[in-house]
């Protein structure tokens, strides 16, 4: 491989139309060996790693021609900079890019030259981002058609409640010019009620974030009827008042021995800022501005889906560009620290000194595990944390650049 030729576009060009080509009928097991013959052309030798469940640890995607490399540390490697920044490291011999499908973080790409440092010229780094993020969008797009590339990313087995849960849920990170909303979710191989939901439109974003009382399946149950209602409901017009009523109608008919769903469902209209949001039975979401907890939302509250609460009131906030709400579920705030209840204010306290103004992901990767690092021990119920950002800045710290 020379310099000169990786200043040429049709080299890149040609490895990304091959790689498309070989991934076409290629079973998921097949991806990390076909990755890998349509880089070495080019002199590269491809390694994909995925992010476990956990957000903890890079796994590489073995091949069976080769030795399958030892994992890596999100938070002590140079592969795990690359994760947390979204950001191309060159690391002599070796390009670390950030594996993406779209915005959604998946782990990170290794491509290793031949002999020698990489050429630093913009024209190299522009071809490895090109590949790299179709080399994303196939690990998305294969993962649903087989076990291989979802065994890569857990660490252990998965509960029949989180295989349920984690079906119905959307990516964790979807940014657009306008907004961010992202979510985690702990003990993701044991989540039960826990749930949450976003859907972008031209002018709006809807959210919500769930949690079905009880545990295991019957949980996932619960919140899986909660969340079909809503949908269902949304995609038909209805509005936040009639979409709790839905959840209410579909857990009275399906499922009424559950107890019931606490709930926050919102609406965020991304041209003006304001915001419409049902409070049912959950806890105050937060409003942070400048990286601050400025006062939690108080409005909008109504009796917990499944129990018969027709009122229609609705809460109502005017967000400034670059304020964040942070969401969550009482897992994160019921579980003790030191024998007293963590609470939504330690969880503030927390979020503006570990997380900030980090992006929203990494913000809540890096809240979820500094909350778990201090409870007494692991959660004793499902933990989730949304955020959801109104912002025309943010997408340029989640976006590479070569």
């Amino acid at each position: 491989m020379s310099s000169t030729d990786q200043r040429e576009p049709w080299p890149w060009r040609a490895a990304v139309a091959d790689l498309l080509q070989r991934t076409r009928l290629a079973q998921p097991d097949e991806l990390a060996t076909e990755v890998s013959a349509a880089a070495a052309p080019l002199g590269l030798a491809a390694t994909i790693y995925l992010v476990d469940q956990e957000q903890r640890t890079l796994w590489p995607v073995p091949r069976p021609e080769v030795a399958t490399p030892e994992p890596l540390p999100v938070d002590t490697t140079v592969a795990g900079r690359v994760f947390m920044t979204v950001q191309l490291v060159l690391d002599g011999p070796e390009v670390w890019l950030p594996l993406l499908d779209g915005t959604e973080r998946l782990g990170v790409l290794r491509l290793t030259t031949g002999g020698g440092a990489p050429p630093p010229d913009q024209g190299f780094q522009a071809g490895c981002d090109l590949f790299a993020q179709l080399v994303g969008h196939m690990v998305a797009t294969k993962i649903p058609y087989g076990d291989a590339l979802v065994r890569v990313k857990r660490t252990r087995r998965m509960s029949e409640a989180s295989e349920l849960v984690f079906r119905l849920l959307p990516p964790l990170t979807f940014v657009s010019r306008r907004m961010v909303v992202s979510a985690i979710l702990e003990p993701c191989y044991e989540v039960g009620g826990d749930g949450f939901d976003y859907a972008s439109a031209e002018s709006s974003l809807f959210f919500a974030i769930y949690d079905t009382a009880g545990h295991e399946l019957r949980a996932g149950l619960g919140t899986a009827t909660v969340m079909s209602a809503i949908r269902a409901a949304r995609r038909a017009g209805d509005d936040l008042v009639a979409l709790a009523r839905s959840a209410d109608l579909a857990l009275e008919r399906y499922l009424p021995e559950l107890r019931f769903t606490t709930a926050v469902i919102g609406e965020l209209d991304v041209a003006t800022g304001r915001l419409r949001y049902v409070n049912a039975g959950h806890p105050r979401p937060l409003l942070l501005r400048h990286g601050k907890v400025v006062r939690s939302l108080d409005g909008g509250r109504r009796l917990p889906l499944g129990l018969d609460d027709a009122r229609a009131e609705v809460g109502e906030e005017m967000l400034e560009r670059g304020d964040r709400l942070l969401l969550y579920t009482d897992g994160v705030t019921e579980t003790r620290e030191h024998g007293e209840l963590f609470g939504a204010d330690r969880l503030a306290e927390l979020f503006e000194r570990t997380a900030g103004e980090l992006p929203a992901p990494e913000a809540l990767r890096r809240l979820c595990h500094a909350a778990l690092a201090r409870y007494d021990g692991p959660p004793s119920d499902d933990a989730t944390l949304m955020l959801v950002e109104w912002s025309h800045d943010a997408v340029e710290a989640m976006i590479p650049t070569a």
